[in-house]
């Protein structure tokens, strides 16, 4: 009770410091749209430019070419060569990156508050004039297709989650990873990626995110002067086929060199701004946490110390993305013990959900990690920046953040129970297991590559 009483008082200090941000929004006369939000803290900016554009949008054939050209997107203008870009941030005490994900792609700088401009010129810069060279993408093609290798092909776990998505969903883009397939990467051209780039990066199909020590006029201001003379074009939205409702259980082995086995299994679940009733995301978020929300939660209170079953188990669920998205259980059986051993304590763990009821104790102490570990990360002005730049692109509002505490605290026990029995069922369940096998004698284990950004 002492620990909920802290988790709640620091819930309402950084609440507090929430709510002194002050947002702003605007959309300029070339569709872009600006989104400023104040912290004054300390005198520092995070700019943020998102494109409505990622693997979601890949046709067959071209997968990972959103990838590449966020490499592509380093390689230089006429105005500012390869290289500089980073350089320039650089000398000017910035740090800068970007990354891909399913629906967006994403591109930011951290500077002190007076370097901003800087940041526009070249965001705006590349925004339309990539000079696209063709030794440039042979280079960086291949630089694409080693980071699979690390990434994918030479880890298990990466092999066995893209034959998890791909078996997930047989029909949606989302079956295929971010990264791409080595063969469409193997065939990808200077000529997809210059296509990607002219359809897609174009004010109207941005948003550009403004967190930190700054006043709001002057960064439109400023905005309209970088940004403002980049003719909108027009932007035809993918036309992305429907997954079918899945009627059965699918099952996948991925047969690996590998140290331990593991699982991993996935429910198709809403999202935000797509579900009905509106409040299932919340409730799938509260399960999550009442399955994996620390040492408390019931995965590592039961499977791990009590039964002693797995070594690790874990849930998670996004409720941002643009089409529906999985509620995920993993896990890695501890010695002496099977994956099919663990699956079934996983499965049993759900179960209990259904025909237990959750306890009132339980549930507002989920409650209270849940919007902590949330209103916590609102703490970094970057993360505020990543915050909105995800719900705008991913085609929801920024003002979902204002709720989000309300939210959470208005699940009810029965609402997890209902969204358990509706989507946590066993067709609609999908199971990957890594079954480990020898190495050769060329081969060795290779420790765990975090995610994340790409370093140009």
């Amino acid at each position: 009770m002492h620990r909920l009483r802290i988790i709640l008082g620091l819930l309402a200090l950084v609440s507090l410091v929430s709510a002194c941000s002050k947002t702003h929004e605007t959309t300029l006369g070339n569709g872009l749209k600006v989104i400023v939000q104040e912290d004054h803290r300390s005198p520092v900016v995070v700019s943020q430019i998102w494109y409505k554009i990622g693997g979601i949008d890949e046709p067959k054939g071209i997968t990972g070419v959103s990838h590449v050209l966020e490499h592509m997107m380093f390689k230089g203008t006429e105005k500012h060569p390869s290289g500089e870009f980073s350089r320039i941030i650089a000398e000017n005490g910035g740090r800068e990156n970007a990354f891909t994900s399913r629906d967006f792609t994403a591109y930011f700088q951290t500077l002190e508050k007076s370097r901003l401009p800087i940041a526009f010129e070249l965001e705006a810069d590349r925004m339309r004039n990539l000079t696209l060279d063709q030794k440039e993408f042979k280079k960086e093609i291949q630089v694409v297709m080693e980071e699979r290798r690390l990434r994918t092909e030479d880890k298990p776990e990466g092999k066995l989650f893209e034959q998890f998505s791909s078996t997930a969903y047989r029909v949606h883009p989302y079956g295929n990873p971010i990264i791409g397939w080595m063969e469409d990467l193997q065939g990808l051209t200077i000529d997809d990626v210059a296509k990607w780039y002219r359809r897609w990066y174009a004010p109207n199909n941005a948003t550009l995110v403004v967190v930190g020590d700054v006043e709001p006029k002057e960064v439109v201001a400023l905005a309209k002067k970088h940004f403002g003379p980049i003719p909108r074009q027009e932007i035809k939205p993918s036309v992305l086929p429907a997954e079918p409702p899945q009627t059965e259980t699918r099952r996948v082995v991925v047969k690996e060199p590998a140290t331990v086995p593991s699982i991993m299994l996935g429910y198709h679940a809403p999202v935000l701004g797509q579900a009905q009733p509106k409040w299932e995301p919340y409730a799938l978020e509260v399960l999550a946490g009442i399955l994996d929300g620390g040492k408390s939660a019931r995965f590592s209170a039961d499977l791990v110390r009590k039964q002693r079953i797995a070594s690790s188990a874990g849930a998670g669920y996004d409720a941002v993305s643009r089409a529906p998205s999985m509620f995920l259980l993993n896990g890695t059986p501890a010695n002496g013990h099977t994956v099919a051993e663990l699956e079934q304590a996983l499965l049993a763990q759900i179960e209990r959900i259904k025909k237990e009821p959750i306890g009132a104790d339980e549930l507002e102490r989920v409650k209270a990690q849940v919007t902590a570990s949330d209103v916590y990360q609102r703490d970094s002005v970057f993360y505020q920046a990543m915050e909105i730049g995800m719900l705008e692109t991913s085609g929801l509002s920024r003002h979902y953040v204002d709720d989000y505490v309300d939210r959470i605290n208005a699940v009810t026990a029965k609402q997890v129970r209902t969204v358990a029995e509706k989507y946590l069922v066993e067709s609609n369940l999908t199971v990957a297991v890594l079954e480990p096998q020898p190495f050769g004698k060329k081969q060795r284990p290779r420790p765990s590559t975090s995610g994340g950004g790409h370093g140009h």
